[in-house]
């Protein structure tokens, strides 16, 4: 195919633009249904799921993003105070990080 783009009005040229990235787009997708399934169908031809293997990021896979319920990030840091209280190392420290940095204990110390 060949278009001489010369020619073309600037909306017409928009409008190609956004053709073709919406067609980008819809392929990118379509591949990615297509390595999914081949992925699926190589797995039972091992007797597994999908799933099994991947941890269960198969799901989020074929919904183009986090899977719902997808575990978060583990955590990295955790209150010897309270075992229950962890810290992944991502986002805003916990106060209880920060009055242990404040009393001078290195952040290491809680490392899991």
């Amino acid at each position: 195919m060949s278009t001489d783009l010369s020619k073309m009005s600037r909306e017409e040229l928009l409008q190609l633009a956004e053709d073709v990235q919406t067609a980008l787009a819809d392929l990118a997708d379509r591949e990615r249904r297509e390595a999914l399934q081949a992925l699926e169908e190589t797995a039972k031809a091992h007797g597994f799921q999908l799933e099994e293997l991947t941890g269960g990021a198969a799901a989020g896979a074929r919904s183009g993003g986090r899977a719902k319920g997808k575990a978060k990030n583990p955590p990295k840091y955790r209150n010897p105070e309270n075992p229950k209280q962890t810290w992944t190392g991502r986002g805003r420290k916990p106060a209880w990080i920060k009055d242990a940095e404040t009393s001078g204990s290195d952040l290491a110390a809680f490392e899991i």
